[in-house]
């Protein structure tokens, strides 16, 4: 469905985020985007949703696809048409508008009413108390309300494919469970998914293919259970080291970007 092919990024005619990034989102799949900080996830979630202008990057090489036509080039609100939805970090909520005024927002080139309807139920269905506080202003609702209406209001635009940075960010491990059964559900529900996170347990434990991505690279990508067993990715991500499995403290892992094979 998805395919970025050898895409470079700079911005401000200087500066070179993404170095050659190749990834596939096959339809019907989970498909998680794993790296740290600065490692360019961001930058790649811009270039899929055509939003590069607004932070002055521009697409130096290779191209975006989607459903077999080239998007490299064309405006965001076409890429909605078209059926790619967003969540961005930080959820971007409207706060002073009501859930149902959020969701209304999020349908706005959903012009078919029936369709609307439909997305509308769906989203109801899936997050029930999302259906309890249609009323409240989004502004007041706890930070899992926040995130499930973000999905929401994506979902109100009835996509084929649904971009997903960061959503586990800042929510406590029990609602962390919840946002990963939310995407589950919104996958069987015949929505493809990429999910950008750091959180690799959570994003390799319900994804059908996993990359990892190191200065503006895919450093690595496979079966996500191999990428879970993977030395590198335990240490680096799950904070495991040794045949123990003891655990070490992020700060302390100092030879990750020092690996040649994750270099090359």
């Amino acid at each position: 469905m998805l395919e970025v092919a050898n895409l470079e990024v700079v911005y401000n005619d200087v500066v070179l985020v993404l170095r050659g990034i190749s990834l596939e989102v096959p339809d019907g799949s989970i498909v998680a985007l794993l790296g740290a900080n600065g490692a360019g996830k961001t930058t790649t979630l811009r270039a899929i949703g055509g939003l590069l202008d607004v932070h002055e990057g521009d697409v130096t090489k290779g191209h975006v696809t989607f459903d077999g036509a080239d998007i490299t080039e064309l405006d965001p609100s076409d890429r909605v048409k078209l059926g790619i939805s967003q969540v961005l970090e930080g959820r971007r909520i409207f706060g002073e508008l009501t859930v149902d005024e959020n969701l209304a927002a999020g349908a706005y080139v959903n012009r078919d009413r029936k369709a609307t309807s439909a997305a509308y139920d769906q989203v109801m269905t899936l997050f029930p108390r999302l259906a309890e506080r249609r009323k409240a202003t989004a502004g007041y609702l706890s930070g899992g309300e926040q995130q499930m209406l973000a999905i929401g209001r994506a979902l109100m635009q009835s996509p084929k494919l649904l971009v997903l940075d960061e959503p586990s960010l800042g929510l406590a491990p029990l609602l962390v469970q919840q946002v990963r059964d939310i995407i589950v559900d919104v996958n069987k529900a015949g929505v493809s998914i990429l999910l950008i996170e750091q959180n690799a347990n959570m994003a390799l434990s319900i994804a059908d293919y996993g990359y990892i991505m190191e200065t503006g690279k895919v450093v690595m990508d496979g079966d996500p259970q191999k990428l879970l067993k993977d030395e590198d990715v335990q240490e680096f991500y799950l904070g495991l080291h040794g045949d123990e499995g003891e655990r070490k403290s992020f700060r302390d892992v100092k030879h990750y970007k020092r690996r040649k094979r994750w270099l090359s």
